[in-house]
């Protein structure tokens, strides 16, 4: 024997498996020829149109806001009423009817303007009727609860 040499460097004989290796070339070619995936069952088809299935829906989750800031109420009750009516027709309303009125914002809707009327004078509104005058604007006629007397309001807002 001679020198002793590291057994990274030894030469290693690989057994001979000739009948292992026939038997792994038989269960390729069968692999190849019938597949490697088992059949399932044949879904039955009762329809004829084909509906494309319900899939997954997640909920948003998204990882910035889209709007920098929150959009700020354009309708508060100081921009739905613009100014009272002080014309002789509305002085007679206030009068004999008990009844307010206001040119309002285009925009809002009579139980905005019915708010904005509760929530600015401390007043309960019974009804509110509106109508879009020739000029574009709206007129709302405020008929106030029996308890209130729209002679004594408006004094206080400063229309008599």
């Amino acid at each position: 024997p001679g020198p002793q040499v590291p057994a990274i460097f030894r030469a290693t004989a690989m057994p001979a498996k000739k009948a292992d290796s026939g038997a792994k070339a038989k269960k390729a070619a069968l692999a190849v020829s019938k597949g490697t995936q088992s059949k399932g069952a044949v879904k039955v088809r009762t329809k004829v149109h084909f509906y494309r299935p319900k899939t997954l829906q997640k909920p948003r989750d998204p990882k910035y806001p889209r709007r920098s800031a929150p959009r700020a109420t354009r309708l508060d009750h100081f921009s739905i009423l613009k100014f009272p009516l002080t014309t002789e027709s509305a002085m007679k309303k206030i009068e004999d009817n008990n009844t307010l009125v206001f040119i309002v914002e285009t925009k809002a809707n009579k139980s905005q303007i019915k708010h904005a009327v509760a929530k600015l004078y401390d007043i309960k509104a019974d009804k509110v009727n509106t109508l879009i005058r020739p000029d574009g604007s709206k007129k709302a006629y405020v008929r106030l609860a029996s308890d209130y007397d729209a002679l004594d309001v408006a004094n206080k807002i400063g229309i008599i």
